[in-house]
């Protein structure tokens, strides 16, 4: 009997998290409609060659914790409170370094890395969101690690409307005064959704969770337990963004040396993340969404030394990730003109797509597996796939792009990187459980 009210318990999460994840994908739609319709192909460009930079101070700046607090959550016994105060301090200390570093790098990395020095103010705005973006992924792992996905889903939406609304309102004012200001403008957006986010999540917290002054103080225990797993697991992470951070900076000097103008990079660059790579992974939030089930449930079972239930909530949210990504890849495949055009009104980047979309199933296996593997405490072998299926990336990107053949060096350089990763996922998984 308790088993099967875990079993439903489980399901209408994954349920609860899936239909969330679609109402929130569908305000994002929106959302990305208004910016690339507004931006153009140019802004698309500029905003693509710096969402590398902002991936990799994200991570920093989450640093896993949402994982990290998930599991102690889930674990019998541990304070909540005392696992979420003894964060917040790790969180804060760890984004003022950050926002430093940013000032500090700023300047270079824009001019001499992207040569683009107009994204020298909208790197700068990055390091004030980190903040609130920390905060809010911390609330976040209390949730999942609860399985009280209904929040955790609320939030989101909430976080999205608040999103739309001021940039509704905001970008027709202000791209008249150009395309940098507007960028800027999209990542400060991001302070106050999260603070959205976050205030709707505080409002459903139990009501019987009182705040006393002990639970202010942070615990050595907790801290210790939550960077045992935070540490490996956002190592893993970095490795595969330094690797996404690097890719425009190799690409963009490579392709100059080869003759390849700033306006074609940027151009191509954009209509490949912004519009190709965009359309293929629209069903991303419910992949991630799914996965993140997956953390809780296989951290209990494998810690009970249940390896036949590990087996088989990896292979439910595995094959459910698959059939999403197989439907929508597919329909996008057939017809990626049609999907450009509705969504972003443009037929840039069907041929990229038509080229991408086959190996892109492997994405939906790949994720599931990964939180698998950050679940049963296997950081260290995340760690070596990400290691590997970067390094791999990176050297394609550079060689390739010697034989000019323009942007293709990167299209190959992600299909090559995704099946090295696929792989090796499975093979670990099958390893560790076996």
């Amino acid at each position: 009997m308790i088993k099967k009210l875990k079993e439903n318990k489980f399901l209408s999460g994954t349920l609860i998290l899936l239909t969330g994840g679609f109402l929130s994908k569908l305000l994002g739609f929106f959302l990305r409609i208004i910016i690339t319709r507004e931006i153009g192909v140019e802004g698309i460009g500029l905003y693509s060659l710096i969402m590398p930079t902002f991936g990799l101070f994200i991570t920093i700046a989450t640093f896993s914790f949402p994982i990290a607090i998930s599991k102690l959550v889930s674990t019998p016994k541990r304070s909540s409170k005392k696992i979420i105060f003894s964060t917040i301090p790790v969180s804060l200390i760890l984004n003022l370094i950050t926002l430093i570093i940013i000032f500090i790098i700023s300047k270079p990395l824009a001019t001499f890395f992207l040569k683009e020095e107009r994204l020298f103010y909208p790197i700068l705005c990055i390091g004030f969101t980190l903040p609130f973006i920390g905060l809010s992924s911390i609330i976040k792992g209390y949730y999942w690690g609860k399985q009280r996905m209904g929040v955790y889903i609320l939030s989101n939406i909430v976080e999205q409307i608040v999103r739309i609304i001021i940039l509704l309102y905001l970008i027709p004012i202000f791209i008249k005064r150009g395309i940098v200001v507007v960028i800027c403008i999209i990542i400060l957006v991001n302070i106050v959704s999260e603070t959205s986010s976050i205030i709707v999540m505080l409002i459903g917290l139990p009501k019987g969770m009182y705040i006393r002054k002990k639970d202010l103080k942070p615990s050595k225990v907790d801290i210790k337990d939550i960077m045992s797993t935070s540490i490996p697991s956002t190592t893993s992470k970095i490795i595969g963004c330094i690797s996404h951070f690097l890719e425009p900076i190799i690409l963009t000097n490579v392709l100059l040396m080869n003759g390849y103008s700033q306006d074609f990079i940027i151009r191509e660059y954009g209509i490949i993340n912004g519009y190709a790579l965009s359309l293929l992974l629209l069903p991303q939030f419910f992949t991630q969404s799914i996965s993140t089930s997956l953390i809780p449930e296989i951290s209990k079972y494998y810690s009970l030394k249940d390896y036949k239930m590990c087996k088989k909530r990896i292979k439910q949210i595995t094959v459910l990730s698959l059939l999403i990504g197989l439907a929508s890849t597919s329909l996008i495949f057939i017809s990626p003109t049609y999907f450009l055009k509705l969504i972003y009104n443009t037929n840039l980047g069907d041929i990229y797509i038509k080229v991408l979309a086959p190996f892109f199933l492997l994405y939906f296996i790949e994720t599931p597996l990964s939180n698998s593997l950050q679940a049963m405490d296997r950081s260290k072998d995340a760690f070596y796939i990400t290691t590997i299926s970067s390094f791999i990336k990176l050297i394609l990107i550079s060689i390739l792009s010697f034989l000019h053949i323009g942007m293709y060096s990167l299209i190959i350089g992600i299909i090559v990187s995704l099946i090295i990763n696929t792989y090796l996922s499975i093979k670990k998984v099958k390893k560790t459980l076996n």
